[in-house]
C-alpha cells in the first residue's frame, strides 16, 4: 500500500464528503447505548484522543493502547491514547497530540492533522471525546508511560477493514457483566467508545 496515496485518497474523503456519524454504528456495534439514559450536564468535560497512521513495511498501522488495571471506569481497556483537555491546550487537537506525546512518546510536532472525527458522549467517564485523525511520515518508537499504559499495539489497516474481527463477547461495566458487539485485535477486546470509533473510521476507509 502506497503511504502517500493512502494519506492523500484519506483526505479528499475526508474534505468532499461528510462523516459517517454515529447514529447507525451504534446500533450495531454499541446497542446498549441505546438503553443509557445518562445526558451530558455541567460538569461534562471534553477530551481528545489520536488516531495516528503511519507507514511500516509496505502496511499502514496506527497505535492502540492498553490501559493498566485500576479502579476508573476504563481501567484495562483498550483504547487510542488522549485524554481530559487543559486550559493550556491551544485546541481540541492540540489536546489529542500532547495526551499522545505523553503516552507513547511519539513526536507530537511530526503529526499531521487530517481531520476531525465525530465526537461523542462517555456516560461512565461524563466526557465528550473528539476523536481526531492524523498521520506521521515515518514509523514512530514507542516510549509508553508506565502510569498511563500497559501496552503499545500496532494495528494495521487491513486487519481492522477484515470483518471477522467483529464479534460478540461479555465484558464488564461498574460491575455488571452484559453481551456486546467489539473488535477482536490482537485477542485484546475492543469495546465501548474505541470499538464507535474505529468503526467510524473503517466507513470512511472502505468509501
Amino acid at each position: 500500500m502506497n503511504f502517500a496515496k493512502f494519506t492523500e485518497n484519506l483526505n479528499n474523503r475526508l474534505k468532499h464528503q461528510s462523516l459517517p456519524g454515529h447514529e447507525e454504528i451504534v446500533q450495531k456495534m454499541a446497542p446498549y447505548r441505546l438503553r443509557l439514559n445518562a445526558e451530558p450536564n455541567e460538569n461534562t468535560r471534553r477530551s481528545a484522543v489520536l488516531l495516528m497512521c503511519y507507514p511500516k513495511g509496505e502496511e499502514v498501522f496506527l497505535p492502540l493502547i492498553l490501559r493498566p488495571q485500576y479502579d476508573g471506569v476504563h481501567g484495562g481497556q483498550m483504547a487510542f491514547p488522549g485524554g481530559r483537555a487543559e486550559f493550556k491546550d491551544k485546541n481540541i487537537q492540540a489536546t489529542a497530540l500532547r495526551e499522545a506525546q505523553e503516552e507513547i512518546g511519539i513526536k507530537a510536532i511530526d503529526v499531521k492533522v487530517i481531520s476531525n472525527l465525530t465526537e461523542l458522549f462517555i456516560p461512565p467517564s461524563n466526557l465528550y471525546c473528539q476523536p481526531v485523525l492524523g498521520y506521521m511520515s515515518y514509523c514512530p518508537d514507542f516510549y509508553p508511560d508506565e502510569r498511563e499504559v500497559a501496552g503499545v499495539f500496532e494495528v494495521s489497516v487491513s486487519e481492522i477493514l477484515d470483518p471477522s474481527i467483529v464479534q460478540i463477547r461479555t465484558v464488564e461495566a461498574r460491575g455488571i457483566k452484559f453481551e456486546t458487539p467489539c473488535f477482536i485485535i490482537q485477542e485484546q477486546v475492543v469495546w465501548g467508545a474505541t470499538a464507535l470509533i474505529i468503526a467510524e473510521l473503517v466507513e470512511i476507509l472502505r468509501n
